[in-house]
C-alpha cells in the first residue's frame, strides 16, 4: 500500500516537472516572436524622425556642440537703447512770420520755416451745426457743404480736431518732446522728432484754423471708405491732402491721411491735377 502511494507520488511530480518545463517553452517561444516587432517599432520611429528633420545645417551643429568654435567677432548684446544717432541734433530753425491778408488767409503757408504773426486773431465757427470743433468761419462754410455731401453718398466726416489754440499746441508738443526724452533721446533730438508729427506753436494750421483732422488720427485710416471719398471729392471743396506720403521730404512732416487742409477750391483742383503739396504749389521748398 506505501509502495503505491510512493508511486502515485512520482507520478504527479513527474507530471508537475514536465508541466513547468512546458509553460517555460511557450513563454520563451513567445518572447522570441515578439522581439523582431520591438526591433522594427524602433527602427520606424528613428527612419521617420530622421526623415522630418531639415538637414543640420552649421548654426544648428553649433548650437549641439557643448564648446563653440572659437570666433574672431565678439558677439554684442541686443540694444535697448532708442538709436539716437539717426535723428539730427541741430537745432529747429527759427520761423519767419508771414503777413496774412484778405487775399491771401487761405493759401497762408506755416511749418517749421514759417509761422503766423503772434498778433493773428481768428474768427471761428462751428465746422457743422451742433459741433464743439470749430474752424476758421470762412472755412467752416465749405467744410459743412462737404459733410453734407458726403453724408449723401453715405460716408461721414467725423470732425476730430480743427482750431487749436497756441496755447493748447505748445502744451502738445512739449508733451510729444518728453515722451521722446524719457525714450534716452537728448532734449534737441526729442524736438527734432517731435517736430515730424506736431507743429511748433505759430507753425500748426490748426492755429489758423484752416486745417481738418478727420475722424481721429488713426494711420490707417487711408483704408477707409471716407478717405477714398476725400480724395476722389474734397478738391471740389477746397481741401487737401496737407502732409502725402510722397511728400515727406518736402513738408518735413509725416503722412497724415487724415489732415486736410483748406486752400480754396482753384487751389486745391490744381494741386490734385498736378500732384504737388502746398509748398511746390507756392514755390517754397525748404532748404535743401
Amino acid at each position: 500500500m506505501a509502495k503505491r502511494k510512493k508511486n502515485n507520488t512520482s507520478v504527479v511530480l513527474g507530471a508537475a516537472v514536465i508541466l513547468f518545463v512546458a509553460v517555460l517553452s511557450i513563454s520563451y517561444a513567445l518572447s522570441s516572436r515578439r522581439q523582431p516587432d520591438m526591433i522594427e517599432d524602433t527602427t520606424n520611429t528613428t527612419t521617420e524622425e530622421i526623415t522630418s528633420t531639415e538637414p543640420v545645417t552649421q548654426p544648428a551643429t553649433e548650437e549641439q556642440t557643448q564648446t563653440p568654435a572659437p570666433t574672431t567677432e565678439k558677439a554684442v548684446a541686443p540694444s535697448t537703447e532708442p538709436q539716437t544717432k539717426e535723428v539730427s541734433a541741430d537745432p529747429l530753425p527759427v520761423p519767419a512770420a508771414v503777413t496774412i491778408t484778405e487775399s491771401n488767409w487761405n493759401l497762408v503757408l506755416v511749418n517749421l520755416y514759417y509761422k503766423m504773426p503772434d498778433d493773428y486773431k481768428v474768427t471761428l465757427a462751428p465746422c457743422i451745426p451742433g459741433s464743439d470743433v470749430k474752424l476758421d468761419y470762412r472755412v467752416a462754410e465749405y467744410y459743412e457743404k462737404m459733410y453734407n455731401a458726403a453724408k449723401a453718398d453715405g460716408i461721414t466726416l467725423t470732425p476730430y480736431s480743427g482750431y487749436r489754440s497756441k496755447d493748447r499746441q505748445n502744451s502738445n508738443f512739449n508733451r510729444k518732446i518728453d515722451s521722446y526724452i524719457s525714450q534716452g533721446y537728448s532734449p534737441a533730438q526729442a524736438k527734432v522728432l517731435a517736430a515730424q508729427s506736431i507743429m511748433p506753436p505759430g507753425c500748426s494750421e490748426h492755429n489758423l484754423g484752416l486745417a481738418m483732422d478727420i475722424a481721429g488720427t488713426d494711420a490707417n485710416f487711408y483704408k477707409t471708405a471716407a478717405y477714398k471719398w476725400l480724395m476722389e471729392n474734397a478738391a471740389d471743396y477746397g481741401f487737401i491732402l496737407r502732409y502725402p506720403e510722397d511728400k515727406v521730404h518736402i513738408t518735413k512732416v509725416k503722412y497724415e491721411p487724415w489732415h486736410w487742409r483748406y486752400v480754396g477750391v482753384e487751389a486745391a483742383k490744381a494741386m490734385k491735377a498736378s500732384g504737388q503739396c502746398l509748398e511746390e504749389y507756392l514755390g517754397k521748398l525748404p532748404p535743401s
